[in-house]
């Protein structure tokens, strides 16, 4: 799909297109969370977890599956939105490290930084292909860290990927 069209639209109106976008998608709408925020440059975005019956668990905390699935996306999206349509990105791992149950509404923050970006295309640059991995915590209102996502995310040019493919077959 050639997404180089919203690329056309001023910054603050493609950063509510991407808001939007995710809080439609039914695969993250199911996870309870919401994304709040999402910089001009789409290199930072905020979700928002609550505690409802939608997220709750058995014993009443958030469930776990709501915990790692809020996560799964904003990265990969903000990588191809930096580095454009000559990239392939995919998830490649993904961990979690409960640290204590979440009774209380969390947030989560995504950033790729300068330096993210730097690596990333030096990397594309040298080997045509690299995983980066990002760390992130789910977080109350107080700061404290309910989880911990770590994903190792798989970013290769396109043209190298569809070769590595094809000898692959």
């Amino acid at each position: 799909m050639n997404t180089a069209w919203i690329f056309k639209l001023p910054p603050r109106l493609r950063a509510w297109l991407v808001r939007v976008g995710f809080n439609l998608h039914p695969p993250f709408r199911g996870t309870g969370g919401r994304i709040t925020y999402v910089s001009d440059d789409l290199l930072q975005m905020r979700a928002r977890l609550p505690h409802s019956w939608k997220t709750k668990n058995i014993v009443g905390s958030i469930y776990g599956g709501s915990l790692f699935a809020v996560t799964d996306g904003p990265h990969p999206m903000m990588l191809m939105a930096a580095l454009g349509p000559s990239v392939v990105v995919w998830d490649k791992n993904a961990t979690i490290r409960y640290r204590k149950p979440a009774f209380t509404e969390l947030t989560v923050d995504f950033i790729l930084s300068d330096g993210d970006l730097a690596a990333i295309r030096a990397a594309l640059d040298s080997v045509q292909e690299c995983s980066h991995r990002f760390v992130m915590d789910l977080i109350d209102s107080d700061g404290q860290s309910h989880a911990t996502i770590e994903r190792i995310i798989y970013i290769a040019k396109k043209s190298f990927y569809q070769e590595k493919i094809k000898q692959a077959l």
